[in-house]
């Protein structure tokens, strides 16, 4: 059994409150939450067993994080965070659409190998927009992604069609890829049904609003299809390519 800590009597005893000795702050107590879904997973994951490893007692931790609920909001702020810091994911388009879509997909993918374990979280926390789609999920990729393919020629329905094509295939592919590296993919944490978190000021972000009609639309039977004849052309490809 985990051994607890109690501040109080460490108090009672003249010693100072674990807290005390390395300060908690939001920051440190969701990198600390990362680490642990890293280390043992999302589904051992409580605000005791967190507190534990931070040496503190549960309660501590709610005067920064009101909950569970949004500590893994967070800790998914935390893993975006990871792909707007990496060098290598470019704002814009600088050297074409094709090497934009790349580094951003390489970006995702890297983020998705730091973090396998937590990594679903990505899919399944609320996005800050009910008709937006992970694992670019937040309000400023998507109006980068799309002012990106707009500056490279793209229509509205392109730069959409273009988001929809994108994002399928990067949550498809990362899933399988981090449930390979043992991570669990299965309705660990379900959005209510009638959960549609949005941002009401959204002026930020001119094309995603513009857009928002487009972005709504369901296009999943037709987006398969065409995923599936791209993927039989494929292997179509590699047939015609075999060693005689």
């Amino acid at each position: 059994m985990d051994e607890a800590v109690d501040a109080d009597a460490e108090v009672v005893a003249g010693r100072e409150p674990p807290s005390a000795r390395q300060p908690l702050s939001r920051d440190r107590i969701v990198a600390a939450a990362l680490d642990f879904i890293d280390s043992q997973g999302l589904a051992g994951l409580t605000m005791r067993r967190l507190g534990q490893a931070l040496g503190v007692e549960a309660m501590s931790l709610y005067r920064y994080v009101p909950g569970r609920e949004d500590l893994l909001d967070a800790v998914v702020e935390a893993i975006i965070a990871d792909m707007q810091s990496d060098e290598d994911v470019l704002r814009t388009p600088d050297h074409g659409w094709q090497d934009f879509l790349q580094r951003l997909a390489h970006g995702v993918r890297r983020v998705a190998l730091a973090h396998p374990a937590a990594f679903p979280l990505v899919a399944s926390r609320p996005v800050e927009a009910p008709w937006l789609r992970p694992p670019l999920r937040s309000l400023e990729w998507v109006e980068a992604f799309l002012a990106g393919l707009h500056d490279e020629g793209f229509d509205d329905a392109s730069a959409v069609g273009a988001y929809r094509a994108f994002t399928s295939f990067l949550l498809g592919h990362l899933l399988l890829e981090v449930s390979a590296l043992g991570a669990d993919v299965g309705p660990l944490d379900v959005l209510e049904e009638d959960a549609e978190p949005e941002r009401d000021d959204l002026t930020e972000y001119p094309l995603v609003v513009r857009l928002r009609a487009a972005l709504s639309e369901d296009h999943s039977a037709v987006e398969f299809e065409e995923a599936l004849e791209e993927l039989l052309g494929r292997i179509a490809s590699m047939r015609s390519a075999k060693t005689p």
